[in-house]
């Protein structure tokens, strides 16, 4: 088993693919326990063999036609006019149109590509300094996978068991805590270093410009209301929210908003499938990395490991915490999630730690992740639409990181905050 890391590692660096990594690497523990390669083929059906799974290309897909269908405009207008009356408005307006375009993607690569491609262009010429706007949207651009629906929720769902009604139900107090809290940091910034302007209006000015921005936004938010309340009044399962999810943006993008015409559709449709193709090769060979795994029982001898350094809960927690950081430095979430979910999901049982709140920790992690070198996807994204390089980003970026650390605690320490 130990070679089993190494050779995953080995692959890793040799920028073999994650998802034929996570497949080759167990082959040799395999093959030691005498098991026939034909469980390879079995374990990676099987596991795509999930109802609950199929979630996941739908809501990629309702995703890009959201995207098509112009709605993250809509949310950015909207969130500028209800903050643009004071300094850093349009700061504070990323965070909240991030926020909002989270709840609807399900993905931070795309609310980070989609919110920036607007939003970061905008602040460069409003008087922020790029590497802060790339910063703000890098940050904020995390709660796609916070906020539901989330599709690293689906993901850790699907590997653990765990509900993934329960798991959206329980991010959206955290999500609404992070992004609060970025809100708040990017305004002090805007405003002690008088980055932006305030547009001074009365307020019947500014009643009436929210006003308008809500009407052209009203039915891209009714989205996550739908999604969102048809799982929690039962209406529908989180799979079946998908399937809502990808009519409801083929209906607003097509003959509301009349963004989307019939010739971009199989561009759309194509460009989803290979999204889809790409996370779901990554669960599907993961499988037999997980069966090498339990073949071996690593995930009770890494219990017992735990158990060895503490049995204190709260002690436990922070080293997980400090192992899940810096994985998710080096590892897409995704794939993080369905290597070490499994294998610490059950000894934070033991601990009684709730599988829902662990869950919740492990993306939080991840998340932060994705805005850290030197795999933060954020990072590249938002860098690329400003126009600057990774070592221009670090230093702003210092401020945005230590408040996501500081959300991490409360969440971990205090889980009746996903109540």
């Amino acid at each position: 088993m130990a070679m089993l890391f190494v050779y995953l590692v080995m692959l890793f660096f040799a920028a073999v693919p994650i998802a034929l990594a996570l497949g080759i690497a167990p082959l040799p523990a395999l093959m030691a326990r005498n098991i026939p390669l034909q469980m390879v083929p079995q374990a990676i059906f099987e596991s795509l063999d999930s109802f609950a799974l199929i979630a996941l290309p739908f809501f990629i897909l309702a995703g890009k036609l959201m995207d098509k269908a112009s709605i993250a405009d809509r949310l950015v207008e909207l969130a500028h006019a209800m903050v643009n009356w004071f300094r850093g408005g349009l700061g504070g307006a990323s965070v909240l149109a991030t926020m909002l375009f989270s709840t609807v993607s399900g993905s931070s690569s795309a609310t980070a590509a989609a919110v920036g491609g607007i939003v970061i262009p905008k602040m460069g010429k409003s008087g922020y300094p790029r590497p802060f706007a790339a910063a703000v949207v890098a940050s904020a651009a995390e709660l796609g996978i916070i906020l539901p629906p989330s599709g690293a929720m689906i993901i850790y769902g699907v590997v653990t068991g765990a509900s993934i009604k329960d798991m959206f139900l329980a991010g959206i107090i955290p999500g609404l805590m992070i992004g609060f809290s970025l809100f708040v940091l990017t305004a002090f910034i805007s405003s002690r270093k008088k980055y932006g302007t305030a547009e001074r209006l009365s307020i019947a000015e500014w009643a009436a410009n929210v006003w308008q921005a809500y009407k052209r936004a009203f039915l891209s938010l009714f989205m996550p209301v739908i999604i969102l309340g048809g799982i929690y009044t039962g209406l529908f399962t989180a799979t079946e929210s998908a399937v809502v999810a990808v009519i409801f943006a083929l209906v607003l993008g097509m003959f509301v908003y009349r963004t989307i015409k019939i010739r971009d559709l199989p561009g759309i449709f194509w460009s989803s499938a290979i999204s889809a193709a790409v996370v779901l090769s990554i669960v599907g060979f993961a499988s037999v990395l997980a069966a090498a795994l339990s073949l071996y029982q690593v995930p009770q001898k890494t219990a017992a490991l735990i158990f060895s350094i503490s049995r204190d809960p709260y002690v436990v927690l922070l080293l997980v915490n400090v192992l899940l950081l810096v994985i998710g430095m080096f590892l897409e979430a995704y794939a993080a999630i369905i290597i070490l979910a499994p294998v610490l999901a059950p000894a934070m049982l033991l601990l009684g730690i709730d599988p829902i709140h662990f869950g919740i920790i492990m993306i939080v992690n991840l998340a932060i992740g994705m805005v850290t070198p030197p795999v933060g996807v954020n990072l590249f994204i938002t860098c690329s639409i400003a126009r600057i390089s990774l070592e221009q980003i670090l230093r702003p970026l210092v401020a945005f990181v230590a408040v996501l650390l500081v959300n991490l605690m409360l969440i971990t320490y205090v889980p009746l905050l996903l109540k």
